[in-house]
């Protein structure tokens, strides 16, 4: 068949490099690279059998067929996990800082990583802050400040970073956590709660559950009935845990978010149970990762193993298919060797327990082309039988690298083979890891596959996943900008209708042609059910259902899933806040008129600083807190970006380096190095400067309103401006350097490429612009902060006065009444 547009468009935007054009050109190069890493004399000859493999179905993960043997950078690892402690500027319980951990993630992602979080050790808001005698503003809001990050950060020049965030069950913010994306709020983040056996439990049982933390609460909280345990920890409420589940189940049918992850389960069935603690996932739920784990993934295309489709004789060639696996093991534990690493403290986690995930694609096509439906007895069967296979081959095939290369490090024979999953495998396959050992702690997981899918196996279906439908529309947004609608075809719906059969009328199709729509959220859970024995880290799997899917057969979904063994799980129903980047054909593609744009010199990319000088400016920020007056002093470069704007070549100036010049860096401090490292990035990648401030300036911190800047009233006179965060303040005082410089308008919005190339022709200067400067109030915050925000200038001075809403800071008056 010849291949499908989309196909060929993913393949050269995602996966072809320089003057790569075809499939073969990319094999070919993650071939040679993945071989590279052998000895010597053997480089050749695994060249040969890794290319061999990506012919007859291995397809390695976006991130390896991406960048493998490029001369970048960047990481082949798809996701990590990091960890976040407790704190905004030091480490506790092992686990870095607040804003040490948003670095380390920014430097991640920008390295192509997606990354996962438990935010849970974040003390709930409202709780005590006894060095600065103020209270904690929760985990949520410093999710906020992640979300920005990744708005900014582009991931390895061609993505934005796919995120992560897993609060616990039992943490006293977990309402507000649960509501957090109902507005369509924290967008780059997926989101997932993380119960345990003991939440589920109760909720069976329709028992009351204590919300729980280390954290002291406030005084408020306590007269009402907080109170420590035992164990030390605070209960900041006790709640009926089938009420608590039931704003889970009712979100997750709104807003498709929260996931569930069923922590208990994990450690339980985690293969170094006696060495790690699972707390979070990769961002798609497939991998269970321990601090700064990775996911070295790759799938076998099953449609590949599939011999005489639609026929009598249809059979699936297991023979085929293990020799493929065990050479496919070989090449992910080569990618450990011949990826660059974002952090070392992610080599380390990951040469010490050698995790890779080997898992599958195509599943539903395989099905079909079987004739066999995805929601059967037959069909569950299997993928049962496959699932058992490749667990078996890939157990083999690390124990011979064993023997070959070496253990790895945190083996130990008695404490593995202990292990549930483990005492699951054949007899035979435990007594060879007990003589030779493994060379990998982890060996399996089933990814999502969406665009290697398209683009090396011809729209087969995705993972474990059915098809979504036979042919179907998708959104795919430009790189100028426009939208274009593809007209996508199933693998095997392609096939049937290649082989001369009429599929101009679905409702004629044979009965094995069953779409994800077509069948209950039950059946698509029970084919987890089934195969989950079988993968030592997860599967991740959508419970896709249509919009008029009554709750009533939804609500007990999580719940079925806890009871049938699984690990977790994610829905999705289509409404009007997610809409859906998947929407069944019903008329053909519009056409997409060609235009040949304009340069985008606001969005123009750089790798690196260009030789020679740049102007610079830098300004003395000097801003108030509790703890008295601070000074620090932030340098912004600009850069000259020429282009065709209008059919004429302009020159325009834009801002392409933050930093905090040497010799000023406090501890407490730190988090500014980070924040100007996370605008520079945004500003090479071609980021957007004025809404990373906006967001910036949104950021909420539990220390106390921040002092900087003044705001001028009606009546000409100043009164000073408050801000939640020094974050905040530290993004206003860069907003307005970029509003003097006019690359910024007075509201901090984005000035048009041809006024800027206007001001760069003309020579405009800040004198010809309104005089943005304010003075400076060193005077110390003398009020208590007890009062609501003041929409005017940021404090929380905003009390009932006189029958009023009135600001004791500025003077702003608000509702009467």
């Amino acid at each position: 068949m010849a291949p499908q547009e989309i196909s060929l468009d993913v393949l050269l935007e995602k996966y072809a490099k320089g003057e790569e054009a075809s499939i073969a050109d990319v094999q070919a190069r993650v071939a040679s690279a993945l071989a590279s890493v052998e000895q010597p004399d053997f480089k050749a000859y695994f060249q040969e059998k890794f290319l061999w493999a990506q012919q007859n179905g291995f397809v390695p993960a976006g991130r390896i067929n991406s960048a493998a043997g490029m001369d970048l950078r960047a990481t082949l690892i798809n996701c990590f996990v990091q960890p976040v402690g407790d704190s905004v500027s030091g480490s506790t319980d092992g686990k870095p800082s607040i804003y040490t951990a948003l670095s380390d993630a920014a430097e991640t992602m920008r390295r192509g990583g997606g990354v996962g979080y438990d935010f849970s050790t974040i003390r709930p808001k409202d709780s005590l802050v006894r060095g600065t005698r103020s209270r904690a503003s929760g985990p949520v809001s410093f999710m906020q400040v992640f979300n920005a990050s990744c708005s900014t950060v582009e991931s390895a020049g061609a993505r934005r970073g796919a995120q992560m965030g897993v609060l616990r069950g039992d943490h006293p913010d977990i309402l507000e956590f649960i509501r957090s994306k109902d507005q369509g709020g924290l967008t780059n983040f997926n989101i997932s709660i993380g119960v345990t056996d003991e939440f589920m439990e109760a909720v069976n049982n329709d028992k009351d559950f204590c919300l729980v933390h280390k954290a002291e609460p406030c005084e408020e909280k306590v007269t009402a009935g907080a109170y420590q345990r035992e164990d030390g920890l605070w209960v900041h409420q006790t709640i009926r845990a089938r009420e608590l589940w039931e704003e889970v189940m009712k979100s997750t049918y709104d807003h498709a978010e929260p996931g569930i992850l069923f922590l208990s389960r994990m450690n339980a069935d985690n293969n170094l149970y006696y060495c790690e603690t699972i707390e979070a996932t990769n961002p798609c739920a497939e991998q269970p990762l321990p601090d700064y784990g990775c996911c070295c993934l790759g799938s076998i295309n099953l449609t590949r193993f599939v011999k005489s489709p639609f026929s009598c004789d249809v059979n699936f060639d297991f023979e085929g298919f293990q020799e493929v696996v065990s050479i496919a093991i070989r090449m992910l534990d080569n990618v450990l060797e011949a990826t660059a690493w974002p952090l070392p403290q992610q080599k380390a986690e990951a040469m010490s327990k050698r995790r890779i995930g080997l898992g599958y694609l195509g599943l539903g096509s395989t099905l079909v082309m079987m004739g066999l439906r995805y929601d059967s007895d037959a069909g569950r069967a299997l993928a049962k039988k496959i699932s058992e296979v490749m667990r078996d081959a890939s157990y083999l095939a690390s124990v011979d690298l064993a023997k070959e290369k070496g253990t790895f490090t945190l083996f130990d024979s008695d404490k593995y083979l202990a292990g549930n999953f483990a005492k699951r495998l054949p007899k035979a396959i435990r007594a060879a890891i007990a003589k030779h050992g493994l060379r990998n702690s982890h060996l399996l997981s089933i990814a999502p596959t969406g665009t290697i899918t398209l683009a090396f196996a011809d729209n087969a279906s995705n993972g474990i996943e059915p098809a979504f439908s036979w042919v179907y529309n998708r959104k795919k947004r430009m790189q100028d900008g426009t939208t274009q609608t593809y007209e996508v075809a199933d693998h095997a719906w392609r096939l049937y209708r290649h082989m001369g059969h009429d599929v101009s009328d679905d409702s004629k199709l044979p009965e094995p042609f069953v779409t994800a729509l077509n069948m209950s959220a039950s059946d698509h859970m029970k084919m987890l059910e089934v195969v989950q024995p079988f993968v030592d880290s997860a599967i991740s799997k959508t419970v896709n259902v249509p919009a008029d899917y009554p709750y009533s057969d939804f609500q007990n979904l999580y719940m079925d899933a806890w009871r049938a063994g699984l690990k977790g799980l994610a829905t999705y129903r289509p409404n009007s806040i997610l809409g859906s980047v998947l929407s069944v054909a019903s008329e053909a593609p519009a056409v997409v008129e060609t235009v040949v744009p304009d340069d985008d010199l606001l969005r123009k990319q750089f790798d690196r600083r260009p030789l020679g000088d740049l102007e610079s400016v830098t300004s003395k920020v000097q801003y108030m807190t509790y703890e008295g007056k601070k000074i620090v002093y932030l340098t912004v470069s600009f850069i000259h970006i020429s282009g065709m704007v209008g059919g004429e070549l302009v020159t325009i100036e834009r801002p392409f380096e933050f930093f905090m010049p040497a010799g000023q860096k406090s501890e407490d401090q730190q988090w500014i190095t980070a924040s100007m490292r996370l605008l520079s990035m945004a500003a090479r990648s071609g980021g957007s400067i004025a809404k990373a401030l906006a967001d910036l300036r949104e950021v909420v911190w539990d220390k106390g309103p921040v002092r900087c800047g003044m705001i001028t009233k009606d009546d000409g006179s100043q009164a000073p401006l408050f801000h939640d965060s020094e974050v905040a303040a530290i993004a206003y005082s860069l907003q307005r350097t970029l509003m003097k410089r006019g690359f910024l308008d007075a509201s901090g919005n984005q000035v048009p490429t041809p006024v800027l190339a206007g001001r760069f022709k003309q020579k405009y200067q800040d004198h010809a612009m309104d005089d943005l400067s304010h003075s400076a109030d060193n005077s110390p915050i003398s009020y208590i902060a007890t009062g609501k925000k003041c929409p005017e200038c940021g404090a929380y001075a905003l009390q009932k006065i006189d029958g009023c809403s009135r600001c004791v800071s500025c003077g702003y008056v608000g509702a009467c009444g």
